[in-house]
């Protein structure tokens, strides 16, 4: 079975995931630089206030305390982070809700046709629920972002409580993601000392117990690493970035997406798309705003996704309220932009299973209130 067929049974699986190796010996050489996307420059904004590249099309899935359409559940305020997940002949995305004590997540279902089936709760009072991360055995991680949050592990297809895994650390915890062939998951620290963990179970398919680690390397932003493993997840009374001497410091760990042997995740404090190569344990910089020739296109760096044609979709909180694109040719460009939206930031960005659909939030939409969240599908010939 060849890599592309690989690729497209993981997809089909609910572990969306796209052919890394596509980038070896490209973008790595150096950071990705301007160009021209391949679907061409997004348009003037649609009704919803989007703009799209040509033949592309959007519409609103869900608003912010308001009855998902064709169903009577109520949306939660300042969706965040977000993944889909197969559900019968359909599929199901996940969202966080970024709200103190109350956040946890939701769900909408949707029929194979695309339209809603319905919308949920899987996840319940817990702390700022920011990103998270699909599983390959079909559930999500949902992190909480505050000092000392949990992770917890929720259910896409609902009728099962989320359940708390204490042993993946208590940090300020952002995104995950699993890479299934070393049986680990990673995971970001949205800190400006922050650091880059992974959490190796003792039994691959449980999170109940294994081993936190964290990465620990030079000062320079390429070359080889090493784990360690962070003597108390717990994080009390010292914090798990404090605990192991010359642990790597990453400013404001977001986005995280691992796919054939790299682990892509963004630091947002310095605008940066880091490559950790799990084959040959080392980091690289896939992008960084300081190093483009001209303006750069992409700043606030935050959630990252990828597709079935190697692109990495990353949204940005501020910046110009975009979602771009890099491609494994080494080329950042903007692939979509929100209007009207300056005081919000762009979350979840997640495909359906096939790579037809493309979801995504403004966390506080028109308003700039966590109230005001919009959460958004677009359509459209995406690459594959």
């Amino acid at each position: 079975m060849d890599r592309r067929t690989i690729l497209r049974a993981t997809v089909a699986g609910g572990a969306a995931a796209f052919s890394g190796s596509l980038w070896a010996g490209a973008a790595l050489a150096a950071p990705a630089q301007p160009g021209a996307s391949p679907y061409g420059p997004p348009g003037a904004a649609d009704a919803n206030g989007l703009q799209l590249p040509a033949g592309f099309t959007s519409r609103v899935i869900a608003r912010s305390r308001q009855v998902v359409p064709g169903t009577g559940y109520t949306w939660h305020d300042a969706p965040d982070g977000g993944a889909c997940f197969v559900a019968g002949t359909g599929w199901i995305y996940v969202s966080n809700s970024e709200i103190a004590t109350t956040g946890g997540a939701s769900a909408v279902r949707f029929n194979a046709d695309g339209s809603v089936a319905s919308a949920y709760r899987i996840l319940a009072n817990t702390n700022r629920n920011c990103a998270g991360g699909a599983t390959p055995w079909g559930t999500w991680l949902s992190g909480e972002e505050v000092n000392r949050g949990y992770v917890y592990e929720t259910y896409p297809q609902g009728g099962q409580a989320g359940v708390r895994r204490a042993a993946m650390g208590r940090f300020n915890h952002e995104a995950a993601a699993c890479d299934p062939v070393r049986r680990v998951v990673y995971l970001t620290e949205d800190e400006t000392t922050g650091c880059f963990y992974r959490f190796r179970p003792s039994t691959w398919g449980d999170l109940s117990a294994g081993t936190l680690e964290v990465l620990v390397a030079g000062t320079g932003t390429s070359g080889p690493v090493s784990w360690a493993p962070v003597p108390d997840p717990d994080g009390s009374p010292t914090l798990t970035r404090d605990q192991v001497p010359g642990a790597k410091r990453f400013n404001g760990g977001e986005g995280c997406w691992y796919a054939d042997g790299t682990c892509w995740f963004t630091t947002k404090g310095d605008n940066r798309v880091w490559a950790y190569d799990a084959v040959n344990q080392r980091i690289d910089l896939a992008y960084d705003d300081s190093l483009v020739s001209g303006t750069a296109p992409l700043t606030g760096v935050d959630n990252i996704t990828g597709a079935r044609s190697g692109d990495l979709y990353v949204a940005e909180d501020g910046g110009n309220m975009e979602i771009n694109l890099i491609t494994p040719a080494g080329v950042v460009a903007p692939f979509l932009r929100i209007t009207g939206q300056s005081s919000s930031e762009i979350c979840g960005p997640a495909f359906s299973p096939d790579g037809s659909r493309f979801y995504f939030s403004s966390q506080r939409g028109t308003s700039g209130s966590s109230s005001g969240g919009i959460t958004y599908e677009v359509r459209g010939p995406f690459r594959s």
